[in-house]
């Protein structure tokens, strides 16, 4: 459905719905957040609709500090209360623009918008589908949902290549219909630094430790069971292996009792959901991040900014390797394969600033974000 550009003069800021479902400090809302931070919050102004069963205190705190609200609508579960609450705010609020971040799900809220007179549609992916077992009632989802993609947005947009070309199609994406937003993060903060490192090993006990990182959410998607498997074929090898964990999730209380019961929770640190986390690449040796799919794999490009070995599935697209540090994995290799792979590339490394690549590559959040404010006032004509 095309939409044309109001003839309108908007008042400064303008502010536009940005749906984001769940907010639970997972990648869609860190991405969401970077932006935010950094666009011209003097021409545009953020209003984030989230599910009432969700809450980030700390993220609510700072969008209102940075002039931006939060507001709360039913869970997408409750379709009929959510889209009567979403067809109020629509409508109550006169938004220009709505800004869908919900990948399939986002027909929902952005039919709402539509019936509610929305002019611009914006619908975001920043994901795919999964693979093997766990996946098969949410893959159904997706598959059902993705025909509609491209009813009611009047902009496609995606984090990379592949997310965009497995949701709008092939066409869509090859005619330039399709805009990718890198999910762009401060490269500085991430760049090496041997002192943190120093300072956070002292801190978790882990001097003269071999050091496994993964960061992401206790979720089937991020494949905890197979890194535990990696996990237990490198401390064969290394016995002063340690796993650093960050993150949390619906899966995290039955992975540590797991870890509990393998006997290995004195080699597992579970550090929960941390707004840091640059600090604790730095503490790492080798980062694993063997995902079922992922629309990006955002915690893969940071390890390798702060200099770390990453060894990561097939599944993420290739715009997730910035530099050599990189190196793919298929999943059908075996976790034996696996840790002889990260002990490999990990030998013998040396540590050192990548953000410049990252930049290379388009992951500079004051470069995106500029060019996102200017495409946001394109738009709206202001």
């Amino acid at each position: 459905m095309a939409g044309n550009i109001p003839a309108v003069s908007y008042k400064l800021p303008v502010r536009i719905a940005h749906i984001i479902g769940k907010m639970q400090n997972g990648g869609v809302e860190a991405v969401v957040m970077n932006y935010y931070r950094n666009i011209d919050r003097t021409k545009i102004q953020y209003d984030f609709i989230i599910d009432s069963d969700s809450s980030n205190p700390v993220l609510q705190d700072e969008i209102e500090s940075l002039g931006g609200k939060v507001i709360t609508i039913p869970p997408y579960q409750k379709p009929v209360s959510y889209h009567k609450a979403l067809y109020k705010l629509f409508t109550e609020n006169n938004y220009p623009l709505a800004y869908s971040h919900l990948n399939t799900l986002s027909v929902f809220p952005l039919f709402a918008a539509w019936k509610a007179g929305i002019p611009i549609r914006v619908a975001h992916n920043h994901s795919t589908a999964g693979k093997g077992r766990g996946e098969t009632k949410r893959n159904m989802m997706k598959y059902t949902l993705r025909p509609f993609a491209k009813v009611f947005p009047t902009h496609f947009c995606a984090c990379s290549e592949y997310a965009g070309r497995w949701l709008f199609g092939k066409r869509a994406m090859d005619s330039g219909r399709v805009r990718v937003w890198p999910n762009a993060i401060d490269t500085e903060r991430f760049a090496y630094n041997e002192r943190v490192r120093n300072d956070i090993r002292m801190k978790l006990n882990l001097t003269g430790k071999f050091v496994i990182g993964h960061a992401g959410r206790f979720v089937h998607v991020k494949n905890h069971d197979f890194l535990m498997d990696i996990f237990s074929e490198i401390r064969k090898r290394r016995e002063n292996s340690v796993l650093l964990l960050a993150g949390d999730g619906p899966l995290f209380n039955m992975f540590r009792d797991k870890v509990k019961s393998a006997g290995l929770s004195e080699s597992v640190i579970f550090l929960g959901s941390v707004h840091d986390m640059e600090k604790y690449y730095q503490a790492m040796d080798v980062f694993i991040f063997p995902s079922l799919y992922e629309g990006l794999g955002m915690a893969a490009v940071e390890a390798q900014i702060s200099g770390l070995p990453v060894i990561a599935s097939t599944e993420l697209p290739v715009e997730a390797k910035i530099c050599d540090n990189f190196h793919f994995m298929p999943l059908r290799d075996s976790a034996v394969r696996w840790a002889e792979e990260a002990l490999k590339i990990s030998d013998g490394h040396v540590r050192r600033d990548m953000s410049q690549y990252a930049r290379n590559a388009g992951f500079d959040i004051k470069t995106q974000a500029e060019k996102l404010s200017d495409w946001y006032c394109s738009l709206l004509g202001i």
